[in-house]
């Protein structure tokens, strides 16, 4: 099993990532040990996880949230489907 997280990190950006040890990963977060974008921006906390059959289903899945607005974030988070849906047809109507 694989998983996608998003993370919220103390200034309120989000990080998002997968790992087949979801524990353990998030572990290394919280205590610095991966030097990454969290380093700086601890403490965080685990807003959102998604279980994956496959790590290119996890990659795939969390490159497709990274490119998300923020707005998308937040409604994923929620569990928002509809927001979600709405926020991904564009900001033009010709997307829409």
């Amino acid at each position: 099993m694989f998983w996608v997280y998003m993370l919220r990190c103390a200034d309120g950006s989000f990080y998002t990532g997968h790992t087949d040890d979801l524990e353990r990963r998030i572990d290394q977060h919280v205590s610095g040990v991966v030097g990454c974008y969290t380093l700086a921006r601890r403490p965080i906390v685990l807003v959102y996880v998604q279980a994956c059959e496959s790590r290119i289903e996890a990659l795939i899945a969390e490159r497709q949230i990274k490119g998300w607005s923020r707005a998308k974030k937040l409604a994923l988070i929620a569990g928002d489907w509809e927001s979600i849906n709405k926020l991904g047809r564009g900001k033009h109507r010709h997307q829409r």
